[in-house]
């Protein structure tokens, strides 16, 4: 008893799926060019990107990332694709490896990160096809064992956004492999194309309260303050120019 105790102490923000069911990840992988190798790095990183990721599962888009810690750093993303794809499709031949070890790995710093995030299209709003340029990226510290009541309330906002603001473009993400300080569990990204959007005040507390009650916004706050630590937001810039794909992002491949 006291072993599945301690086990169930180890699961994470949001059980992952043991179920056979595929299901979209999106593959995170963060690098940070050497400063006085940027110009380098930059034209290694797309020649590869170019030739090793622009079409399948493996496609890789890259984000300049714009504020924060690691502003300047470089997010390189590949997915929608399901877990199954690193056992047919992942490219680990030779010349893939070569070519990264040559042309990418000697002008960055040592400093990086991976993370696997779960797309839940069930809460997102990818209803129509788009082009990237900008994202918010919004990241949720979760309180363990709070993950069930977080998707209640992500569902209640979900249903603010289809009636209030059908138009606005986002997806909502489950980090697959949490760590307890890490402070990243849940992620709502935004694709926005002006930098006036980050300016505009779209009333949401009054639309919330017109579409479930007067007062049920203060409440939510509330219940959201107390299921969560913290916050931190981020904002990327596509970058085209060193991914391997265009940013052109098709509705139905994110139902």
């Amino acid at each position: 008893m006291r072993n599945l105790f301690y086990l169930m102490l180890l699961l994470p923000f949001f059980a992952i799926s043991q179920t056979s069911q595929e299901y979209p990840v999106m593959d995170n992988y963060l690098i940070t060019a050497n400063p006085t190798k940027i110009k380098e790095l930059d034209a290694g990183l797309a020649a590869h990107n170019k030739k090793f990721h622009g079409e399948g599962d493996y496609e890789a888009r890259v984000y300049e990332i714009m504020n924060g810690p690691k502003v300047g750093s470089y997010m390189w993303v590949s997915g929608p694709k399901p877990w199954s794809s690193m056992d047919k499709t992942r490219p680990d031949s030779e010349a893939h490896s070569n070519d990264w070890s040559t042309n990418v790995s000697p002008y960055l710093l040592p400093e990086t990160d991976q993370t696997y995030w779960k797309f839940e299209p069930t809460y997102s709003n990818i209803s129509k096809d788009f082009t990237l340029n900008k994202l918010l990226v919004d990241m949720y510290d979760i309180k363990r064992n709070q993950g069930e009541k977080a998707m209640k309330l992500v569902e209640k906002v979900k249903q603010v956004n289809d009636l209030k603001y059908p138009d606005l473009t986002y997806g909502i993400y489950k980090n697959e492999l949490p760590a307890t300080n890490d402070g990243r569990d849940l992620a709502v990204v935004y694709f926005f194309d002006k930098w006036s959007w980050m300016g505009e005040d779209p009333k949401f507390p009054a639309s919330y309260n017109e579409v479930h009650g007067e007062g049920s916004f203060t409440e939510f706050l509330k219940e959201w303050e107390d299921i969560t630590i913290g916050k931190r937001t981020e904002i990327w810039m596509f970058r085209k120019d060193l991914s391997g794909v265009s940013g052109e992002v098709k509705a139905a491949e994110r139902q």
